[in-house]
């Protein structure tokens, strides 16, 4: 039988006959190979170092907040932490050594991230309703906010700054509810005054939040719903232009944790219930799946957030399971930025 070569797809045949029909003029059609999106890269990360162990008291360690100090060290909080055991960490990546940095009796932190306005280290306590903040040292804590805002408690998870030190919390209210009952809220707190206004309402517990690479609008992953959704906002931050559902997770009974962002814009998609990252472009293509080696998924089952550091593209991913709360490093699609510093 005569080989004949592939068969015309129809966007070819297409393109022939407006080519035909504007006789005389250029038209440009991509091929179809020009608009297929590349097959999604597997990358395995390397193990730097466990931290923690799982805690008698609790019956558990999670590892979340990483972010870099100025003197490049890696700080994580434990958020299953009992009182008076360490829920600030410092882990030198080059020593392989981890110290502790701060603890408290009563403290569920679920985030870190050092302000632009005063370098502090902010962490976020998820069943108290407040937002502490640390020297780099773990010194002077103090309570930057707390209370209700507009008549209801918030659940503080994860925070995001803008460049003039604002700080965009996720309220996942309703976390531990149906999926239907959306209770969830964003919330921007003034970075000097500490007042609170919700910029978005009725959402499905959201978690991950991070600015995109230009501070021009919010990715906030929904936990409760599987989903990233693109918040716009207006030229001071303070109101939500527009939004839409960017990224659908089909992650099975795992749902999505934080967020991270590069230099590229591309995102990086903490999974909870699985020790794996996802990384998508910003116009929501898959291009990367991070996972830790075979051997060790079986104690581990969650990846919280990522750090890259800043200025190159060492990434640092906090991994948790029945094996103990770790520390993996993998090589990110672009370099690190504040947006991908904690949070």
């Amino acid at each position: 039988m005569p080989k004949h070569g592939r068969k015309p797809t129809p966007t070819a045949i297409t393109c022939a006959l407006a080519a035909l029909t504007l006789a005389g003029v250029a038209v440009g059609c991509a091929n179809d190979a020009d608009t297929r999106s590349p097959r999604p890269t597997d990358q395995t990360a390397e193990l730097l170092l466990q931290v923690t162990s799982v805690h008698e008291e609790t019956g558990m360690t999670l590892l979340e907040g990483p972010t870099f100090d100025e003197d490049g060290h890696l700080l994580v909080v434990d958020v299953t932490a009992p009182p008076g055991e360490p829920k600030v960490m410092r882990v030198d990546v080059e020593a392989l050594e981890a110290e502790t940095v701060f603890t408290d009796e009563a403290g569920v932190y679920t985030s870190a991230q050092f302000s632009p306005l005063d370098g502090r280290l902010y962490l976020t306590d998820i069943m108290g309703g407040t937002i502490v903040s640390i020297t780099p040292e773990g010194e002077d804590e103090t309570v930057f906010f707390s209370g209700d805002v507009d008549g209801a408690r918030m659940h503080p998870d994860d925070v995001a700054f803008d460049e003039a030190g604002n700080l965009y919390v996720s309220d996942t209210t309703g976390f531990m509810s149906p999926a239907w009952e959306e209770e969830g809220r964003v919330v921007r707190i003034d970075g000097r005054s500490g007042q609170a206004t919700v910029l978005a309402e009725d959402l499905p517990a959201p978690n991950g939040i991070s600015f995109d690479e230009d501070f021009a609008g919010l990715w906030v992953g929904q936990y409760a719903a599987n989903r990233v959704d693109y918040y716009a906002l207006n030229e001071d931050g303070t109101q939500v232009e527009t939004s839409h559902a960017a990224i659908h997770f089909d992650g099975g009974k795992s749902r999505i944790d934080s967020i991270a962002v590069d230099a590229g814009g591309n995102l990086y998609q903490a999974v909870h219930g699985q020790p794996s990252i996802f990384v998508y472009s910003s116009t929501g293509r898959h291009l990367a799946t991070v996972t830790v080696p075979e051997e060790a998924a079986e104690g581990l089952d969650t990846a919280t957030n990522v750090a890259i550091a800043p200025g190159t593209t060492e990434a640092y991913v906090t991994v948790s399971g029945e094996d103990g709360g770790f520390v993996y490093t993998f090589d990110a699609l672009d370099e690190g930025i504040r947006q991908s510093n904690g949070g």
